[in-house]
C-alpha cells in the first residue's frame, strides 16, 4: 500500500458573468461569491529546508491561488472569448470594435486566457476560451495552477484538484483520475 499526503487550501473572490447560451436567468450578468479550492498530494514530504515536513507550504499555494486567481479576477467580469455581445460593452471607445475583438481572439488562443483593465467600463475583464461555468472555471484554474504547484513543491507535489463553488450549495471540481 502506498502514502498519500494530500493538503488543501481555500480562498474566494466576487466575479461576474453570464452563460450567454443558458435557456434561464443564468444568460443575464449577475455574480458570485466564488470559494476555489485547491487540493495537492505527494507521496513523500519534503525532507529538508525551508518545507521540511510538508507536502507544499500552504503559504506558497495562497500564494500563488491569489496571483493566478484572485488578482486576475476579484471584482472583475469573467467572459467567454466567443461572447462578443457582451465584450462589445467592455470596448474602448477609441478601439475598432472588429481589431479589438480579433486581438482579443488572438491571446485567448495563445495564452488560454486575457486580462484587460483598460476597458470602456473602467473594470478588469478576464476572458477565456471557454463558456466561464464552476465547470469551466474549475478546468482553467486548474491548468493554471498545477504547472506553479510543482515548481514551488520542488517536484514533490500534484496539483490533484480545483473545486469551484459558485454558490453555498454548488460546485464543480476538475482533477486528475486516481
Amino acid at each position: 500500500m502506498s502514502t498519500v499526503y494530500r493538503i488543501s487550501r481555500r480562498i474566494a473572490i466576487d466575479a461576474g458573468h453570464r452563460i450567454a447560451s443558458h435557456g434561464s436567468k443564468c444568460r443575464h450578468l449577475h455574480g458570485h461569491r466564488y470559494e476555489i479550492e485547491a487540493w495537492c498530494r505527494a507521496s513523500r514530504l519534503h525532507q529538508a529546508g525551508e518545507q521540511a515536513g510538508m507536502v507544499l507550504d500552504f503559504g506558497f499555494l495562497k500564494e500563488e491561488m491569489l496571483a493566478l486567481i484572485d488578482a486576475a479576477c476579484d471584482h472583475g467580469f469573467i467572459a467567454h472569448v466567443e461572447d462578443e455581445e457582451l465584450l462589445r460593452m467592455f470596448c474602448p471607445e477609441d478601439e475598432d470594435i472588429a481589431t479589438w475583438l480579433r486581438g482579443m481572439r488572438d491571446r485567448v488562443e495563445r495564452d488560454g486566457f486575457l486580462l484587460c483593465h483598460d476597458t470602456r467600463l473602467q473594470t478588469r475583464l478576464y476572458v477565456m476560451a471557454e463558456p466561464p461555468t464552476a465547470e469551466g472555471l474549475a478546468s482553467h484554474w486548474f491548468r493554471r495552477l498545477a504547472e506553479r504547484v510543482r515548481v514551488r513543491s520542488d517536484g514533490i507535489a500534484e496539483l490533484e484538484r480545483i473545486r469551484v463553488w459558485e454558490t453555498p450549495n454548488c460546485w464543480a471540481e476538475h482533477g486528475i483520475a486516481g
